[in-house]
């Protein structure tokens, strides 16, 4: 497997690199971020929604030591690491930033021969490709993908909802609402944010937010017609997203049950995407690796054409390990 790196070290960065040694996918050659070593050891060693990790993390130097391996910390606040030097094949940008064409292109000027974008691009000019596992990874081309967008958590969890859909039964047209758990994006206490409703404390209010996983989706299904919003809400991880469609063929809720059923048991959504029989809260998916989680007790149909799916989905740690999956895969 080729040198990856990791850039940006934060809630989605952890989770990845988690999921990457859980399941044995890759052990980075070096973390790159603009805290100190010390307080990011004690971040990946303990956290808030997952707990404490199982082996021990420590630091020697510039090292982080965990579990035994020894994986190099870089202070990025001044500049990209040189990554030509430490032998970098694919950085994985976790900072949320590199969303434009020249955030990512400054990995590539410093020696890495790839890009993996943990958001979604502003525009598709602003990558090579938008590629989501399940859904068209199989497109990936190494020789033409040199900055690859994952898109975001929101359409990771729609687009296998998106994809049954269309394959089934058709779309004409659609709306989604996303009820998302706060993110660091928000305020904890009351004070001026550049969007107006994030000046409210995050853990104590509804917030509406713009969604920009429509628009993702029209970057894999450009006749896609459909659009929606984000409501955050105090809880610190676990997301819902609902999805109503007008669909072209006519449907019964168990045809719809049963293509979903079927679906998330075969390539190549399986291991991707789930599907729920019981009745859950949203304690039921915090930590499950699942992109999207198809709660069949809450589908509705209506005169045959109104199609209402709701999907839960973990929207750090099934986002992060879809994203471990991904660098695996586009490294080799």
């Amino acid at each position: 497997m080729s040198n990856i790196a990791i850039y940006g070290f934060g809630r989605i960065g952890r989770s990845m690199l988690k999921t990457a040694f859980k399941r044995n996918l890759f052990t980075p050659v070096a973390i790159a971020d603009i805290r100190d070593i010390a307080t990011m050891a004690a971040l990946f060693q303990v956290d808030s929604n997952y707990g404490c990790w199982h082996e021990e993390v420590t630091t020697r130097g510039n090292n982080f030591v965990i579990g035994g391996r020894t994986i190099a910390y870089i202070d990025s606040t001044k500049e990209v690491p040189d990554w030509r030097a430490l032998g970098v094949d694919l950085v994985v940008d976790c900072t949320g930033r590199a969303v434009t064409r020249p955030g990512a292109q400054a990995h590539l000027d410093r020696g890495a021969q790839r890009v993996l974008v943990s958001a979604p691009s502003k525009t598709l000019q602003d990558c090579d490709a938008v590629l989501l596992p399940g859904i068209n990874l199989e497109q990936f081309d190494p020789d033409q993908h040199k900055i690859v967008s994952m898109a975001s958590c929101t359409t990771n969890a729609l687009a296998p909802v998106v994809k049954v859909m269309l394959e089934n039964f058709g779309i004409e047209y659609g709306l989604f609402s996303t009820v998302h758990a706060y993110t660091n994006s928000q305020s904890v206490a009351d004070q001026p944010m550049r969007d107006r409703r994030d000046s409210w404390a995050a853990a104590e209010n509804i917030i509406p937010a713009a969604s920009g996983a429509a628009k993702a989706l029209q970057f894999i299904w450009q006749d896609l017609k459909i659009t929606g919003k984000a409501y955050r809400v105090p809880v610190k991880t676990g997301s819902i997203a609902e999805l109503n469609l007008i669909t072209e063929r006519t449907a019964t809720v168990q045809q719809v049950k049963e293509a979903f059923t079927k679906a998330a048991h075969q390539h190549p959504l399986k291991g991707i995407m789930d599907v729920l029989e019981e009745e859950w809260s949203s304690a039921r998916i915090v930590g499950d690796p699942h992109s999207s989680i198809i709660d069949l007790p809450l589908l509705q149909v209506q005169e045959g054409h109104l199609v209402s799916v709701a999907a839960w989905y973990d929207n750090e740690w099934g986002y992060s390990s879809r994203l471990a999956e991904t660098a695996a895969k586009i490294s080799g």
